[in-house]
């Protein structure tokens, strides 16, 4: 992957302009650019960030969207790294490029530091090294990988060279189903508590889904040769560092102060959090959820702060809890504030882009053959 770093403008200036300039330089510049430029804004930032956006959603939702747009040339995706290698990849496709004529859309990142720590959880020499362990003790032409879209492009394209297949929160179940029926074993990663929660709602049970920890120093991610030969789920040892910090106390307190509240969380939550939930799903159904639930009802969410926050305030009529007492917001989507994203669309505007996010061909030919694979399963 190329990326364009960003010591060529400095940011501090930007730093010092209040939110009201900031915000008239970014419409001046979307003024400029018209359709040409997309920002994407993601379901976690920050308020004013999501404000200035063109779209709002999910990662691959967003994705989707501005790569079927026909006059996007700019994309600024309010995000995570991972997300706008995901944007570059499938606004960049081969057909893509034609109907272009060549033309590439460029894809930046307004800053660097936007990372996502499960991501990260799940470094590509770890995984190839698991492999290649697992070779040792089963046979890998029968073990399927299926990575979480939360996941390097790396990691992408080892699944697509592997036989495999990439999967979002709301089609996990359809992903592993999906893998089952071309082999025997499933590998899953980097997120556990996505994979064992959907593959236990599968009927899967727990002693056949041990837990590969890269760190182990036993060779086999700290289980042994017969546990992993009776494997049916092979999870990796990553976790959201957001959904990790809700707790069973959490879900008791609540129901104990505000009587017939409803438990709504996200899968990547732990499973003990996960069983006491009165319902769950992908961020989109979080949404649906109570865009659609009758006035009056009172929810208590277990996802990231800053989505929660506006789900109260957009819906007064129902009453909208934080399932943790305990600040739980993104912070590396937090990075992203006004002050980065006018930085880099002023960057973009003057033929001069910073933190530009291009992922090679290689692993953007290998990484796209996985998620068509999910688009079959969706």
């Amino acid at each position: 992957m190329t990326v364009m770093l960003e010591s060529a403008h400095p940011l501090p200036p930007y730093k010092s302009l209040s939110n009201d300039e900031l915000v008239e330089r970014i419409d001046a510049v979307r003024a400029d650019l018209g359709p040409k430029l997309l920002i994407l804004g993601h379901h976690y930032q920050q308020d004013e960030v999501i404000a200035r956006a063109d779209l709002r959603g999910d990662s691959y939702q967003l994705s989707q969207m501005a790569a079927d747009s026909t006059d996007c040339r700019m994309i600024a995706f309010c995000g995570v790294h991972f997300m706008a290698e995901t944007a570059d990849i499938l606004a960049n496709r081969p057909e893509k490029l034609a109907e272009r004529g060549g033309e590439r859309v460029q894809v930046v990142l307004p800053d660097l530091a936007a990372g996502c720590s499960m991501a990260d959880m799940a470094g590509i020499a770890q995984i190839e090294d698991a492999w290649d362990a697992l070779g040792e003790v089963i046979d890998t032409q029968r073990l399927i990988p299926v990575t979480y879209i939360n996941s390097a492009a790396s990691l992408k394209a080892f699944v697509g060279r592997h036989g495999g297949i990439v999967c979002t929160s709301s089609n996990a179940r359809a992903a592993i189903e999906w893998a089952f029926k071309r082999g025997d074993k499933v590998m899953f990663f980097p997120d556990q508590h996505l994979g064992r929660n959907t593959a236990m709602g599968m009927g899967i049970p727990l002693d056949q889904m041990p837990v590969w920890d890269p760190y182990a120093l036993d060779g086999l991610g700290g289980s042994t040769e017969q546990q992993l030969q009776k494997s049916k789920v092979i999870l990796w040892k990553g976790h959201c560092s957001v959904h990790q910090m809700f707790r069973p106390e959490h879900v008791h307190s609540l129901r104990e102060k505000h009587p017939g509240i409803q438990i709504l969380v996200h899968p990547e939550c732990p499973r003990d959090v996960f069983e006491l939930a009165d319902y769950s799903g992908s961020t989109g159904k979080i949404i649906r959820t109570v865009q659609e639930a009758p006035p009056g009802t009172k929810w208590a969410i277990g996802t990231e702060l800053h989505l929660v926050n506006r789900l109260k305030q957009e819906h007064p009529e129902q009453e909208v809890y934080f399932l943790s007492p305990v600040v739980c917001m993104c912070a590396t989507m937090y990075r992203i504030d006004l002050a980065h994203l006018c930085w880099s669309l002023e960057n973009m505007q003057a033929g001069s882009p910073v933190n530009v996010i291009e992922v090679d061909e290689e692993t953007a030919r290998w990484s796209l053959v996985a998620l068509e694979r999910m688009l079959e399963v969706k």
